[in-house]
């Protein structure tokens, strides 16, 4: 195991993307993602503070090379101090990107203003454009301000937004081509994301899963895709080129996040810390390595860094979601669900 350089693990990855949660609370209650009533959050006190998590991105940056920062949740838009931990990062980290992962809910009022602190791009997750099927999905009746926080995002500068969409059999899986349609109408850069065993209820099954291939399929009605030829490197999404059938003239992109059929461990750049400053070398994993004693014990940079180094050496080589593991039982999901683990 390295002492000094890069966050590597035994199979010859590199991390480079940093993803930090920021709370673990959301203001939806999204059936792929979190129980009607809710969770059990934690308590304010147990959350990394600003200066924490400034501290753990700048040792990051500086120790491991790392090239972007994601902050997520949770919703980020629950912390009221989002905008300065946004401007203190990009004060002491400049020319490092800073994005968020978020629902939209109360973007609107402060896109502008996380654009001026330095937040450079947003994805935005947005499963449906009907009422009725966002309702039934987010357990709230929403929409309309996921919509207008898109619109106030791409006003703000923060383009092109990302939207991150999960299509859900029997409720939005015919809705893939609209999607698309919208997302290229609005300049926006859509990407279906398959579902994954993440849920706080622990209901899904393969069965009820719309895959990648389900999903091209289904574009196909409306659009012919063909494959990107730009590098994907450790982007998550594969990435297609989008032409109206029949047509040649490329409209835009689409990307297809396939983590469970087509999964992509082998090219991963991704470490995550959890809202209490928790390294976790996998979004699936079963351990995690903590941060916060560290950081609150007095240790220095190097002593945390190094605590890094250990937790993302021991990264798995995948994380066992073939079809045998899934169909054996030999996979087992975290306890953690999405919205507590942090996307």
């Amino acid at each position: 195991m390295p002492t000094q350089g890069p966050l590597t693990d035994r199979f010859g990855r590199t991390a480079t993307d940093l993803r930090i949660s920021i709370t673990d609370k959301c203001n939806l209650r999204c059936t792929y993602c979190m129980p009607a009533e809710g969770m059990k959050w934690l308590p304010r006190e147990s959350l990394l503070s600003v200066a924490e998590i400034v501290r753990l991105a700048g040792i990051a940056v500086a120790e491991f090379g790392v090239r972007e920062i994601r902050l997520t949740g949770g919703e980020p838009l629950i912390r009221p101090d989002l905008e300065e931990l946004v401007g203190s990062l990009h004060a002491t980290l400049p020319g490092i990107p800073v994005s968020m992962t978020s629902n939209g809910i109360g973007l609107a009022a402060r896109a502008q203003g996380l654009a001026d602190a330095g937040m450079t791009r947003v994805n935005v997750s947005l499963d449906t454009l009907c009422a009725e099927t966002y309702a039934r999905l987010a357990r709230r009746g929403r929409l309309t301000e996921a919509l207008e926080g898109v619109a106030a995002a791409r006003r703000a500068g923060m383009s092109p937004v990302k939207i991150n969409a999960v299509l859900m059999r029997g409720v939005n899986e015919r809705e893939a081509p609209e999607l698309l349609h919208w997302a290229l109408e609005n300049e926006c850069d859509l990407r279906f994301i398959e579902q994954m065993p993440l849920d706080a209820d622990h209901g899904w099954t393969r069965e009820n899963m719309v895959t990648a291939a389900q999903i091209r399929q289904s574009l196909s009605r409306d659009f012919d895709l063909s494959p990107d030829s730009a590098p994907r490197g450790g982007a998550p999404a594969e990435k297609y080129l989008v032409r109206r059938r029949g047509h040649r003239q490329v409209l835009g992109t689409v990307g297809i996040i396939a983590s469970v059929t087509e999964p992509f461990c082998e090219d991963c750049t991704r470490t995550r810390i959890t809202a209490e400053g928790h390294v976790r070398s996998c979004l699936f994993s079963h351990h995690e390595t903590d941060l916060m004693h560290l950081l609150r014990s007095g240790a220095t940079d190097a002593d945390v860094a190094q605590r890094w180094r250990e937790a993302m050496w021991v990264k798995p080589r995948a994380h066992g979601m073939d079809h045998t593991g899934l169909d054996s039982g030999d996979y087992v999901q975290p306890e953690r669900s999405m919205s507590a683990i942090g996307g």
